[in-house]
């Protein structure tokens, strides 16, 4: 299993957005746990990511079967691998189950709590033997 944090996003949802793109055109399934607003947001961000450009997705509460055949499903609560090897985590603390994902994306911000949560995550993930990744997303920009 391989945990990977990307630090420095300056906005959560829109960085995401685009994570998620990217990943559902390499054919990925993923498992986003986000809550609140976020969700809301990033619900109404994979409807119009680029002109003319849906991403197939599912919310908690959609029926079983759109749930199924939906390679990106958002929901705040406990991730259910099933379909999906990759849980993209944008909600506090580690996921419930994480450990039955292939991979785990953590997105973090520039904000200092959300940075000290992460901190908190990443010696989580340690504690359970597991050696994060970091990815910088300041530096990727200018590279």
């Amino acid at each position: 299993m391989e945990v990977a944090f990307h630090f420095n996003a300056p906005d959560r949802v829109a960085y995401a957005a685009r994570l998620l793109r990217k990943a559902h055109h390499k054919g990925a399934r993923l498992w986003v746990r986000v809550v609140g607003e976020e969700l809301t947001a990033l619900d109404q961000a994979l409807w119009v990511q680029s002109p003319g450009e849906f991403l197939p997705h599912s919310v908690a509460g959609d029926p079983p079967a759109v749930r199924l055949r939906s390679p990106i499903h958002l929901d705040p609560g406990e991730p259910q691998p099933g379909q999906h090897e990759v849980l993209v985590n944008l909600a506090p603390g580690v996921p419930p189950g994480h450990e039955r994902f292939e991979r785990v994306i953590e997105v973090v911000t520039l904000d200092d709590a959300d940075r000290a949560a992460a901190r908190e995550r990443w010696r989580a993930y340690k504690a359970q033997g597991i050696e994060p990744l970091r990815h910088n997303l300041k530096t990727s920009a200018g590279a």
